[in-house]
């Protein structure tokens, strides 16, 4: 899918033919898409399809027409029939006329610029616009990193009765999300530093460089953040492996002293069940000797119970 964007001095507006100073955006382009653009711009197709990898890492490439950054942004991925977060690249090429963004997917981090949210933001302001992404992705990476704070809290207040490997399941699958992130938030670093420098081949505005350096800020941050919640993450993991063990012992304890307290009536109701030639067991003779027999067995029992309750075996 291929869609153009042009802002003008009052306006912004998707286009249906290139204009100079456009951004045009390719989610998951055809094999066709991708030529036409390579041609009409004279980039690799190599590079233009690249971010198409998944495992594509950040980086950034320097050719005589054009300029790619690839860098990883937090998406969600269905994972034991719920979503998490993993990363994915996104290829930013920062041509002479245009800026060309493509991704395997549709992302979110767009949507604020499509719905002209963005402050000070205009298609034909290549260097900014690239810097302004840079920034959204920082502070998405930031909100995803919240959500799974939020996911581990919601799981450990599940952890006090669980008996179950689903809370253990969740933990595990929080745990990969951090480290996807953990290690994008690293690779983007280089990026937003290597940009920073002086050798980068973007020229930069006085604001530019402040906005470059929101980012770095937000993605440190964000990095500081992911180490914090994944060890958070460990140790609840941990704890929970132990809170889980112990309530299934507990619930092996009780079943084991219930069985035990009906013992005694299960003993006395065999006892009774027997057929001897001559029966002198007691309280045979007795008009009601079913009910009295229920009811000692009955006592008798509910005196185990409390004595076990005394105990706090229960």
């Amino acid at each position: 899918m291929k869609q153009m964007f042009l802002s003008t001095g009052i306006d912004f507006k998707e286009i249906d033919t290139f204009e100079p100073g456009a951004w045009i955006n390719l989610v998951n382009p055809s094999q066709e898409e991708s030529h036409q653009v390579a041609e009409r711009f004279n980039i690799d197709i190599t590079d233009l399809r690249a971010p198409l990898d998944i495992e594509e890492t950040s980086r950034i490439t320097v050719e005589d027409d054009y300029t790619l950054i690839i860098v990883d942004v937090p998406t969600y991925e269905v994972r034991n029939n719920k979503n998490y977060y993993m990363t994915i690249p996104l290829g930013i090429i920062v041509a002479e006329n245009a800026v060309i963004t493509t991704c395997l997917e549709e992302l979110s981090i767009f949507d604020q610029f499509k719905n002209n949210r963005v402050k000070s933001f205009y298609t034909f302001m290549k260097t900014r616009f690239i810097f302004q992404l840079l920034y959204r992705n920082a502070i998405l990476f930031l909100t995803a990193l919240r959500s799974i704070d939020r996911q581990s809290d919601r799981i450990e207040a599940q952890l006090e009765d669980a008996t179950r490997n689903e809370q253990l399941i969740d933990m595990m699958e929080l745990e990969k999300s951090i480290v996807y992130l953990k290690a994008s938030l690293k690779m983007n670093e280089r990026i937003v530093k290597k940009l920073s420098s002086s050798t980068s081949s973007l020229k930069k505005y006085v604001e530019d460089e402040d906005l470059l350096e929101d980012t770095l800020i937000e993605t440190q941050q964000a990095i500081e953040m992911a180490g914090i919640y994944e060890n958070v993450l460990n140790a609840m993991a941990e704890t929970s492996a132990a809170i889980i063990s112990n309530n299934q012992n507990t619930i092996m304890k009780t079943l084991a002293l219930m069985t035990m307290a009906l013992d005694i009536p299960t003993v006395i109701f065999s006892a009774y069940g027997m057929n001897f030639q001559n029966n002198w067991l007691p309280l045979n003779d007795l008009p009601h000797a079913f009910w009295y027999i229920v009811f000692i067995a009955s006592v008798l029992s509910l005196m185990v119970v409390i004595y076990f309750i005394r105990k706090k075996w229960f």
